[in-house]
């Protein structure tokens, strides 16, 4: 999705990093409580140590939502999870994204005339009454209100098991449509036991997915083909690797990666999963993470007895989290106390309505 960020002044673009330190903090202090400054784990340090709090996307959101007082919410994030948090929270509060470039590259390969076209498609080939479609939290507002309208509901790296459950056993789906991300649906599928055969991957760019009838009569699950350009680049060879390297290392790593990759890890988990699960670990130990490499530094910064690596040694930022920066917080909150707001992130009434009722749905499961 194409997103227009207006180019900063030069007094932002030419700061040093102190001079921009400096102008941030004083910017926060003149703001005081009307501001409310949220930082993900993928973020980079020189942004993620002005958040007010910190964590995944959904647990932000809440936090947003948990704090109404707050005037200001500055997502120090990517454009679905200012969403949402604007989708939680009261219609007095106002939610900035710092960059509107910021955007996720899994949400953008799902889009709502793509969706649509697939769900005409299943109701052609088998009908959509006992299909129920669930979207990752890593999808756009508009995919959220899709699957609020259709009777499903949202799910995280978290409950993703808890909410396919809850389809397939209570809402009595003979189909689960899981979009954006192909990895995590077909990982939480052979966790509740079901075959790799009972997984399609529907390819939105062809024809009925791609797959002939009898394929598509004959999944369970119909999964898009999406995914993280940051967790499919870990590999069987990277683990194999690491392995290799030290025989006591512990390999943890996202739900977003490959099957093959999850199969053999020793820990697979949110990012608030690999977080606590390398805190809470006995000093000396060892860990090989697959996930976003700001928060694997942070990790190892954090966890100063332990070794902690990624497992990618080409090392693997998240691109579009990497737009959020310094130059541009410091520009939002000067812009804040001039009385100007920038970058204001607003979803249309009714797309926010139905999105709100398939997070509920997902509270209420979970």
């Amino acid at each position: 999705m194409i997103r227009l960020q207006q180019v900063l002044p030069e007094r932002y673009t030419t700061a040093s990093e102190t001079e921009l330190a400096e102008r941030i903090g004083t910017a926060k202090d003149a703001l005081g409580d009307r501001l409310l400054i949220l930082g993900h784990h993928y973020q980079r340090n020189e942004v993620y140590d002005w958040a007010d709090a910190t964590g995944d996307s959904f647990k932000l959101a809440r936090y947003a939502a948990d704090h109404p007082g707050a005037e200001f919410i500055v997502f120090c994030g990517v454009h679905f999870m200012a969403e949402s948090a604007d989708i939680l929270t009261t219609e007095r509060q106002v939610v900035i994204l710092p960059d509107l470039n910021a955007g996720c590259s899994m949400a953008d390969m799902a889009d709502t005339a793509q969706v649509l076209d697939a769900w005409d498609d299943l109701a052609d080939v088998c009908g959509t009454d006992r299909i129920v479609p669930i979207t990752y939290m890593n999808s756009s507002a508009a995919l959220k209100a899709f699957v609020g309208r259709h009777g499903g509901a949202v799910c995280t790296s978290s409950n993703a098991r808890a909410v396919l459950t809850w389809a397939l056993e209570d809402q009595g789906a003979e189909k689960v449509l899981f979009f954006p991300d192909q990895h995590l649906g077909r990982n939480t599928a052979v966790e509740l036991g079901y075959a790799l055969d009972d997984c399609a991957v529907w390819n939105p760019h062809r024809d009925y997915g791609g797959l002939e009838e009898r394929e598509i009569k004959a999944a369970t699950f119909l999964l898009w083909r999406g995914h993280c350009s940051v967790h499919q680049r870990f590999t069987v060879e990277q683990v194999e690797q690491a392995r290799a390297e030290d025989p006591s290392v512990s390999v943890i790593v996202h739900p977003e990666c490959a099957h093959e990759v999850v199969r053999i890890a020793d820990h697979v988990g949110s990012t608030e999963v690999i977080l606590r699960t390398v805190s809470e670990s006995e000093p000396g130990t060892a860990w090989a993470v697959g996930t976003e490499i700001h928060m694997v530094q942070r990790l190892a910064a954090n966890n100063p007895g332990k070794t902690v690596a990624s497992l990618d040694p080409l090392v693997c930022p998240c691109s579009t989290m990497f737009r959020i920066d310094a130059p541009h917080l410091c520009w939002t909150l000067e812009s804040l106390v001039e009385g100007d707001v920038v970058n204001r992130i607003e979803v249309e009434t009714e797309t926010a309505h139905w999105a709100r009722v398939a997070l509920q749905r997902m509270l209420d499961i979970t």
